[in-house]
């Protein structure tokens, strides 16, 4: 046993630079989960300005002044940072304390609908099935309820966190943005001299993650702009609300659509009923969903993240139960990460094996 560990160690961790690059990841990732909650700011403030970066390296090869090019794009983030606060939220805001005031009108219509179902499909749907399946969601509807409560009684520790991410995150994003050569220069400074792997693994990760995020961040603009045309024009009440929704919902791969069609079908029938604008709205919804899938995500993605469907729900589980909605927007470009580590790592050919006799042949 001593020999195996002995010889996979020898395989996998003969390199210095093997050494260090785990060494770094495994403390890299220490130190998110013991600091991120302190570091959320921070954190917040560098993914935003890597988002920027792009445009501002653009506007550099424009000929434009590595200090006009940050404070052009620094004042195009606080103008939609702007915005976001005095039109879209307060949007938002009106539509969900609507929606709250008339969820128990609705939970009626929807029981009155759903005891419909087994006279008119008696052989697929009980009328035992159909209470069960009410009794299921007055429940839920009830924990929501209470939640919505004591996230009301203690909303103040909330207001003080959002105050202090709406001063901080801007500051955070203009240094990081003028000043990323001088950080990037201080950080390679306490790496070792001889560091061409991680070198070569950082360029790879910086081109997936710069492809995947970006690509990422428009999807969600597109589809939720698009989303809300769509629904605004079928006369669909808490069209903003719900195109939030389907916008965020393309963050995870698979599961986001088939989750957010749920409210989405709820509110339409609970709006039309059983009719034909309830199969409008159904069939201008699957249309979106198939044009992000077939015609908005290849033009996006110049270049696909090569994994597995497994890999990529493994990864959405495991980040998403670490790091809640950061985790699981990350989980992609994590789950390339440890792909990149895993192709770039440095082995050593040759280490005896141990001798395994042949399995028997089946009679």
């Amino acid at each position: 046993m001593l020999k195996v560990l002995r010889d996979w160690l020898h395989r996998y961790f003969s390199d210095e630079q093997a050494v260090i690059l785990a060494l770094l990841v495994v403390l890299g990732f220490a130190a998110v989960l013991t600091f991120g909650g302190m570091l959320a700011p921070v954190l917040t403030g560098l993914v935003l300005a890597f988002l920027m970066q792009g445009l501002v390296a653009k506007l550099e090869r424009l000929r434009l002044p590595h200090s006009l090019a940050v404070w052009l794009v620094f004042a195009l983030f606080m103008s939609a940072l702007v915005l976001i606060l005095l039109v879209l939220l307060p949007l938002l805001w009106h539509q969900l304390s609507n929606l709250f005031n008339e969820l128990p009108s609705m939970l009626s219509k929807w029981q009155s609908l759903f005891m419909m179902l087994p006279e008119r499909y008696p052989g697929v749907i009980s009328n035992d099935q159909v209470a069960r399946a009410i009794a299921s969601v007055q429940g839920e509807a009830g924990k929501i309820g209470q939640w919505v409560l004591s996230f009301s009684l203690s909303s103040l520790p909330v207001l003080v966190s959002v105050m202090i991410y709406l001063v901080l995150v801007p500051i955070l994003v203009f240094f990081f943005l003028k000043d990323r050569q001088m950080i990037a220069e201080w950080f390679t400074s306490h790496l070792p001299q001889q560091r061409s792997l991680i070198s070569h693994v950082a360029a790879e990760m910086n081109r997936q993650i710069a492809n995947y995020i970006r690509g990422k961040v428009i999807e969600i603009i597109i589809c939720g702009v698009v989303t809300y045309i769509a629904f605004a024009w079928l006369g669909l009440n808490y069209a903003a609300l719900l195109a939030l929704f389907v916008g965020l919902s393309v963050v995870v791969p698979y599961i986001g659509a088939v989750v957010v069609t749920v409210p989405v079908a709820l509110i339409g029938l609970f709006q039309w009923g059983w009719g034909d604008q309830f199969l409008y709205l159904m069939l201008v919804y699957s249309v979106i969903q198939a044009l992000d899938g077939n015609v908005l995500v290849p033009l996006l993605f110049s270049e696909a993240v090569n994994l597995h469907p497994v890999a990529i729900i493994c990864a959405v589980l495991l980040f998403g139960g670490l790091w809640g909605f950061w985790g699981v927007f990350f989980a992609i470009p994590l789950a390339t990460l440890f792909k990149a580590l895993l192709d770039a790592w440095p082995r050593v050919e040759g280490v005896q094996q141990p001798d395994c006799p042949p399995l028997p042949e089946p009679r």
